[in-house]
This record gives C-alpha cells, sequence and structure tokens, in this order.
C-alpha cells in the first residue's frame, strides 16, 4: 500500500508551479493553513508538489548546475507527504532522477506531461508527451524503476491541439500509475477558457471501464476548499489539485480563516487595523485575515525565500507581491514600490512604513 491509499477522500493538494511552489511558499502553507482540533494539529493540503525539476540536468548538469537544481528538491518535514515532480524524454535520465529523489526521502514521484513552456515542449517533454504516448509509457516504467517503491503519478491535460482524452488517458493508464491528474484544458487552450470539469467527471469513467486502481484527479480554477470539494463531488474525482487561488493565501486550506474578497471597508491603519472580524458561515464561525496580518505574513514570506533560496533572483517574489497586495486602499501604491524592492530588508521597511502611515 502507497501513501495515497492512506488518504481520505476527497485528497486537496497542491499544484507544482513554476517559481511559485518552492520550498519558502510551501513552508508558508504548512505553517498558515494548519488549525487546532481535540484531536491535534490538522489542517493544511494533503500533498504537496515541488517545482518541476529536469531530471536531464540533475544527471547531466555542471556541479554548480545540479547544485541550483537541487535547490529546488529541498524540503522540510512539516510538508510531507512531499512529491517530486520530474520531466524528461530520456528514460535513463529519468531513472537516476527518480532514485536520486527516493534516497533524498520523498514520498513519491509526479512525471510532468502537461506544461505548455516551448522550451520544455522543445525536449519532447510535458504537453509534447501527449503527442508520443509510447514515449510517455516508456517514461513512466523509468521512473517507476528509479523510484523503486515510491507511487508514480502523472499531471497532464485533456489533449495537445483537441481534447484527446480518450485516447490518451488509457495510454497512461495501461502503466499504472498510482495517480493521474488532468489539467482539463488542452495544452492549445492553456488557461483562456474555463476548465471543464465535466471531461474529469469523463476520465473517472474511463478509469472505471478500465478497472484501473490509478486515482483521478482533476485541476483547474478551484475557487475554495468548498468549491474543491464540490467540484470532486459533481465529477466523482479521487482528488483536487489547486494552483492559481493558493496566490497570495497560505490560509487557503484552513477553514477556520479567510481573505475578505475587498479589504476597503475594513481597518487599513492606526490601532484598528488589527480588529479580529468574525462571521458565521454555516455552522462554522470564520475569522478573516486583517490588513496587517496579510502584509505581515508577506514580509515573513519574502525573508523565508531570501533564506533557504539566497541564489535565486529577488524578483521571483514580485509575482507574489500582486496576490498579497490587492483589494484595499493604497493597495496599488504599496504594490508599485514593493517591485522597486531588491530584497527582504527593503520590503520590510516599505510595509512598515506603510502601515504606520498617518490617516
Amino acid at each position: 500500500m502507497n501513501f495515497w491509499q492512506t488518504l481520505p477522500k476527497p485528497i486537496i493538494v497542491v499544484a507544482p508551479m513554476a517559481d511559485v511552489t518552492d520550498a519558502p511558499f510551501r513552508r508558508m502553507l504548512a505553517k498558515y493553513s494548519a488549525h487546532k482540533r481535540a484531536s491535534g494539529t490538522v489542517g493544511g493540503p494533503d500533498v504537496m508538489w515541488t517545482e518541476f525539476v529536469a531530471a536531464d540536468g540533475l544527471v547531466r548538469a555542471t556541479p554548480e548546475g545540479k547544485k541550483k537544481l537541487m535547490a529546488d528538491l529541498i524540503y522540510s518535514e512539516e510538508e510531507r507527504p512531499i512529491v517530486a515532480q520530474l520531466f524528461s524524454s530520456n528514460e535513463k535520465h529519468m531513472e537516476m532522477a527518480a532514485t536520486l529523489c527516493r534516497e533524498l526521502g520523498f514520498d513519491g514521484i509526479d512525471i510532468n506531461m502537461g506544461c505548455p513552456d516551448r522550451s520544455i515542449e522543445k525536449q519532447g517533454c510535458g504537453s509534447a508527451m501527449i503527442k508520443t504516448p509510447e514515449v510517455a509509457k516508456a517514461i513512466i516504467r523509468a521512473t517507476k524503476k528509479g523510484a523503486g517503491d515510491l507511487p508514480v503519478s502523472v499531471k497532464t491535460r485533456l489533449g495537445y491541439n483537441q481534447d484527446q482524452l480518450e485516447e490518451w488517458l488509457p495510454a497512461i493508464l495501461s502503466e499504472s500509475p498510482a495517480v493521474v491528474t488532468i489539467h482539463a484544458r488542452t495544452r492549445k487552450e492553456m488557461s483562456k477558457v474555463p476548465a471543464r470539469w465535466g471531461r474529469v467527471k469523463r476520465a473517472v469513467e474511463i478509469r472505471n471501464e478500465l478497472k484501473s486502481e490509478t486515482l483521478i484527479f482533476g485541476n483547474g480554477d478551484v475557487l475554495s476548499l468548498e468549491d474543491a470539494h464540490l467540484k470532486a463531488s459533481l465529477s466523482g474525482a479521487d482528488g483536487v489539485m489547486v494552483g492559481r487561488a493558493l496566490f497570495g493565501n497560505p490560509w487557503w486550506f484552513n477553514p477556520e480563516l479567510s481573505l475578505p474578497i475587498r479589504l476597503t471597508a475594513l481597518p487599513t491603519h492606526g490601532v484598528n487595523r488589527e480588529t479580529i472580524v468574525v462571521e458565521d458561515i454555516g455552522s462554522n464561525k470564520v475569522r478573516y485575515i486583517t490588513l496587517e496580518e496579510r502584509l505581515t505574513v508577506m514580509v515573513e514570506h519574502s525573508k523565508l525565500f531570501s533564506e533557504l533560496l539566497p541564489h535565486k533572483n529577488f524578483a521571483i517574489m514580485k509575482k507574489h507581491f500582486k496576490a498579497y497586495v490587492n483589494g484595499f486602499s493604497g493597495a496599488s501604491e504599496l504594490r508599485v514600490r514593493l517591485m522597486e524592492s531588491k530584497n527582504a530588508t527593503e520590503v520590510e521597511s516599505i510595509v512598515h512604513a506603510f502601515l504606520d502611515r498617518p490617516n
């Protein structure tokens, strides 16, 4: 039995996103999504993914290049279960990289067969795998060989230029991966159209018709924890993968905390900025995150990025600044200043000046 079979359904997981789901981001999720229950600390995502990592680079890169790639594979115990995502069209490299991930202590290995980036596709990887199902199957087999007793999963799309689910999914399922995550759009569609969760439902039906034991996850346009559970219920999916909704919201997985849609009407400065706003939603009391909390956590995120990934360009944090800083009076001016920051110390100074500004 692998760890996937021990998790209660629906399994809610964090999507692998380049320059987003790095170790600092995952640790922020683990810390702020956890909440207390009588049974102890629970909550947070059921499983986390790393950013995708080039198996070819792990095998062939110079010592300096490999060191940078290995930084994408650092993790902490609070992030478990943690899955390493790899990509390659070279069977031997995938086998070797999978072995490395097993030795590093990961809980599972995922193969990226859905990334639409042109540079990735030129290597025959990512979404390009959809056009070469026999190569994709060989890559799954090689990854399993290197992974040993670790479960191997696949993340992919409905198709390349058009929906090919009826042909593409059975090809993957023939290799019995532990999980297949379906981003409910084609490669051509990117994220320009709404995710088609009806096709996730069809994926579940195909899995059942083939009597496969592979778990089917859906991905695309998941807005909230409640929405994730609804999409799982309507589609029959075993799990749901969440991506863009997590930006600027490390509290996303905590049902007792929420970001207000807009902060315009809430206190933004002075002593009242610490006001706690509580609202009854159904049978639950939800505490809204105050502006000061949101910005303080953004500063913490910036410091953690600098601490854990000193070799990376601090500009990567800018996409997070855009997400944290919106929906309140003065947000646009604060964003402009943050976009000019060069390090976490500057971010902290800018935020403190903003919070301490006079009426």
